[in-house]
């Protein structure tokens, strides 16, 4: 995992970032012997099988694999990425970054972000407050007769922005903000002074409320921080919704409302994409979970960034209107840049998510199906063309085949049945127009595989004989290992475990008792003094990290003398197979040899390897 921080600033963060500390904000952990156990987060379970080694500082779940140290934790539990998990732990530890040690800025940066926050949650705490008051009678009537529930309401903080030019302007300045604090946080609007002319007298400088008349959403951040306002207005008026710009604080490409919420929601299978606020808050009140919405804009190459941290696929489920079935195809797009496996949600008659949910309840919205990307473009295509005349067919048919081209053969075959059905075109015609797109896309045609002869043997599943079960090596790929090979292969890895301690003698082991390249590497780290919450930041993923993890974890000993008689027992077994697979060796190659001086230094180098192995013995 790439790093641009220094390894010695990084070491110094997670020794002050304790990992127990850390899990268990997220996690019930029960000390059991020399390590803390808890439940799974990352997956469902009855029993403990979470556990964390606090003096390895590391973590490794039993069950489902996932392990790693306080980083990774942090970036799993609220879908961070490296940079971000590091960053929060430095301020929390209160670390200056790096890179910011000798920027004389930094500090008026972090204190002038801390400030802008603290006015966007002292005015997100002022609206809602103002919501169940007089003067926000209007805004709670508009949010009641939209359905929504006192409960759903406070879950999302919900508010009321007084009809005064400044009433929320005052509140803040009493609490000690400046108007220049609230104009760079979008919550004031300053008109500056102009001098009087001989044709219009002076102005003053005025301040008022970005806000006014309206119901108030909060844009809260997946830490909780209040970055921004949107605004629903009461009655006539433009624009509908009004939103904060880009801010210190707050950049509308960025994030998505509602993400406090999705980084609480654990076993995410889909995130469900809408346009609006009230879409949001409503699909949540009737239980539907994992739903967030873009922040006035079209989906941003950053936004599907983001929502990939939280689930494996997106579900598009935008307004059923021309606006957002053009808004869904644009979407498409930008989560097929990012790698981001989508669906889409059509919702029928035209409606929005709000109105279907409200009319069909929660029943009707698990009913609906979702469709691939290209069933959405064929079908958005066939809505736009006349397929009556010949001259419709054959646009229909061009178009819908470069739309599926470039999937597999066997996930295009229904498709082109299909366009079949619509154009008439025979399956010869369509295939020419298929070959011509995969021309475009510098793929070829696919030809049937050829025929081959199926071992009987094969084809029902006889293993070779004398071939023993097959276990998986340790290194990339697969191989088989023999029972022998397995235990040396075991004894290795339990051997870094112990060296990972810390608390052995560096000469104990030697490079060459390590066959296997990973390991040898993990032992290499390990002599150069690298610690091994360090080393799973190096890991390139998820596989990696957990069997590092696994391997690097403190093994159950309560003393150093413990320690050391399990070392030597790890050594002795893995010399021992050393020196028999040496001595198969020389047995195969004094074989096949003919030469005789050859055959004496055979001779002699299996006496050697002999004598060594009968000392072990």
């Amino acid at each position: 995992m790439a790093s641009r921080y220094p390894s010695a600033w990084l070491d110094e963060l997670r020794s002050r970032s304790d990992l127990v500390q850390t899990v268990s904000g997220y996690v019930a952990l029960k000390k059991n012997g020399r390590r803390w156990w808890g439940l799974c987060p990352f997956h469902g379970e009855k029993t403990a099988s979470f556990s964390v080694d606090e003096e390895a500082q590391l973590y490794y779940c039993f069950g489902c694999k996932a392990g790693g140290n306080v980083i990774t934790f942090l970036m799993e539990m609220d879908h961070l990425t490296f940079n971000e998990a590091v960053e929060q732990l430095a301020e929390r530890a209160h670390m200056p970054l790096p890179q910011m040690i000798q920027d004389e800025d930094y500090e008026r940066r972090r204190t002038q972000r801390e400030r802008l926050l603290n006015a966007n949650r002292e005015a997100a705490r002022f609206f809602h407050e103002t919501l169940f008051t007089p003067a926000g009678a209007a805004s709670l009537d508009y949010l009641r007769k939209r359905g929504l529930s006192d409960g759903v309401i406070r879950k999302f903080g919900l508010g009321a922005a007084p009809e005064g030019w400044d009433t929320l302007t005052k509140h803040l300045l009493e609490k000690g903000f400046s108007l220049e604090e609230l104009q760079l946080a979008g919550l004031t609007v300053i008109k500056e002074a102009v001098p009087a002319t001989a044709d219009a007298p002076a102005r003053p400088r005025r301040a008022f409320d970005m806000f006014r008349n309206r119901a108030i959403f909060p844009i809260i951040d997946a830490y909780g921080n209040v970055l921004a306002f949107g605004g629903r207005i009461l009655g006539k008026g433009e624009p509908k919704y009004l939103n904060t710009s880009d801010t210190p604080v707050f950049n509308k490409r960025k994030g998505v409302f509602a993400a406090n919420l999705l980084r609480k929601e654990r076993h995410l299978d889909r995130v469900i994409l809408v346009e609006g606020y009230m879409d949001v808050v409503s699909l949540t009140q009737f239980g539907v979970k994992g739903v967030c919405a873009t922040l006035g804009t079209a989906l941003t190459n950053e936004q599907a960034r983001l929502l990939k941290r939280y689930a494996p696929q997106v579900f598009l489920s935008y307004d059923g209107d021309a606006a957002g079935q053009h808004a869904i195809l644009r979407g498409l797009d930008i989560l097929k840049e990012e790698g981001v496996p989508a669906r889409v949600l059509d919702f029928p008659d035209g409606l929005d998510p709000d109105e279907f949910i409200r009319r069909d309840g929660p029943e009707g919205f698990a009913k609906l199906k979702s469709v691939t990307p290209e069933t959405y473009r064929i079908r958005r295509l066939k809505d736009s063309l006349d397929l009556s005349g010949q001259e419709g067919k054959v646009s229909f048919a061009r178009q819908a085949v470069a739309i599926v081209a470039p999937l597999e053969p066997v996930e295009r075959e229904g498709y082109l049945k299909e366009i079949m059905i619509q154009t008439g075109f025979s399956r010869d015609v369509l295939q020419a127009q298929l070959a011509e797109e995969l021309q475009k896309l510098g793929r070829a045609v696919p030809k049937p595989p050829a025929r081959r002869r199926v071992d009987p043997a094969e084809a029902v599943g006889v293993v070779p004989t004398g071939e023993t079960e097959g276990r998986e090596a340790a290194g990339a790929g697969r191989k088989k290992l023999s029972e022998a090979e397995w235990k040396v292969l075991r004894a290795q890895e339990m051997l870094l475990g112990l060296l990972a301690t810390g608390r052995l003698p560096e000469d104990l082991a030697q490079e060459e008792d390590f066959e296997d390249p990973e390991l040898k590497l993990i032992y290499q780290d390990l002599k150069r003094g690298e610690k091994p919450s360090s080393l799973v930041d190096r890991a390139p993923d998820g596989e990696s990290r957990s069997r590092l993890t696994r391997l690097l974890l403190s093994p159950a000993a309560g003393s150093t003398d413990e320690l050391m008689a399990m070392a030597h027992d790890c050594v002795a077994r893995i010399r021992h197979g050393r020196y028999e697979k040496k001595l198969k060796e020389i047995e195969a190659r004094l074989t096949n040899c003919n030469d005789e001086a050859e055959q004496l230094g055979l001779l002699a180098e299996y006496q050697s390897v002999s004598d060594a192995l009968r000392k072990m013995e």
